[in-house]
């Protein structure tokens, strides 16, 4: 128990493949050996997905997390045994959203108490969730609302990491959202998740443009001038290792992504569309900046593989490998600036710099 981390593990909506996820990824014995899987859910309806996709994954019940046993799925019931769930395979309904926020609620409240290490959350359907209990548009937006911290989405797969200044907001509300606080403190967290949590040393950080071609000199917008890049030489000149900004086409499109350890983009589409083109079924949702670790495969519920078995399991894998990653990551860390060297100057960050800088502005 001392070696291995304790994962919560929501069931997401019920309706959808979260338990095919679940029981598929588990059904190889050798990831047990590096976690100790808790699942917030229901067992009549694990019971269920597990009948219906004829998987024969073994689960353990337990009341309460501190029951969890090593080389198991375990199971809490936080659902209730007098309920009788109904599951309807790619269906939208409030029940199926009802459960989802039990069992995130349930996993939260368990990784508050110390009682987690991490949290992988299976996809839910926002439409499906509580209005009530969660007036939120996205579960990283509830993740950082409850959890201590200040959360950053960062997508991460094998290729680059890809933080958001913008979360789910409409993208005519994008624009009046981008400020120099924001803009500044989105980069720094970005800069010390990827420090602490990937255990790069001398991270690189680029910055996206707002506009299209990063405002092209200004004459499609002045956000670039007016605001990121007074924020970029700002934190260039305090050894901070950040760069643009870029125009998100031809930072993509040329590949420069590959020289950087993480890229801020600036609204959800222009980050979050390439990253998927890249890898979508590698690819993770790490909601950074939090005490507590949490990770989720980067899709939704996929109503329209629901019940099918056809469901990959490979980013909720990844889910899980990243989240056991960033923990020993960060108890690396941790330990190794408890007791910090004296400042060394670094070298002359104009010679980095020119290798990063935009051969076409308009671009």
């Amino acid at each position: 128990m001392e070696n291995k981390i304790i994962i919560g593990i929501t069931q997401g909506d019920t309706n959808g493949i979260g338990y095919e996820l679940i029981l598929k990824a588990f059904a190889n014995a050798e990831l047990f050996d590096m976690c100790i899987p808790v699942v917030y859910g229901s067992e009549k309806v694990l019971h269920f997905h597990r009948k219906a996709l004829g998987l024969n994954t073994p689960y353990h019940v337990i009341s309460k997390v501190e029951q969890a046993q090593e080389g198991r799925l375990n199971l809490i019931n936080v659902i209730g045994d007098a309920l009788e769930p109904t599951v309807v395979f790619g269906k939208t309904s409030e029940e199926a959203g009802r459960m989802a926020y039990l069992a995130l609620e349930a996993a939260v409240r368990d990784a508050s108490a110390d009682n987690l290490d991490a949290i992988v959350t299976c996809p839910i359907n926002l439409a499906a969730m509580p209005k009530g209990d969660f007036p939120f548009k996205s579960q990283t937006d509830y993740l950082g609302a409850k959890l201590n911290g200040e959360s950053l989405m960062m997508l991460c797969n094998p290729y680059m990491r890809v933080a958001l200044a913008t979360n789910h907001q409409p993208l005519g509300t994008v624009a009046e959202s981008i400020t120099a606080e924001l803009v500044e403190k989105r980069i720094r967290q970005a800069y010390e998740s990827v420090s602490r949590d990937f255990l790069c040393a001398m991270p690189r950080v680029a910055v996206l443009g707002v506009n299209p071609h990063a405002g092209s000199a200004a004459m499609i917008g002045t956000e670039e001038d007016d605001i990121v890049r007074p924020v970029v030489a700002k934190l260039a000149d305090e050894d901070v290792r950040v760069f643009g900004p870029y125009a998100a086409d031809g930072f993509f499109g040329a590949g420069m992504y590959k020289h950087f350890d993480c890229v801020l983009a600036m609204y959800h589409d222009q980050g979050v569309t390439p990253f998927k083109a890249l890898s979508m079924d590698e690819g993770t949702n790490f909601t950074a900046g939090l005490d507590v670790i949490c990770m989720a495969p980067d899709h939704g519920p996929a109503y329209d593989k629901a019940g099918k078995g056809e469901a990959s399991e490979l980013s909720f894998l990844q889910a899980i490998y990243n989240a056991i990653d960033i923990y020993r990551h960060r108890e690396v860390y941790d330990e190794s600036h408890a007791n910090p060297l004296p400042h060394v100057v670094q070298q002359d960050r104009r010679e980095d710099r020119r290798r990063f800088v935009n051969p076409n502005p308009e671009q």
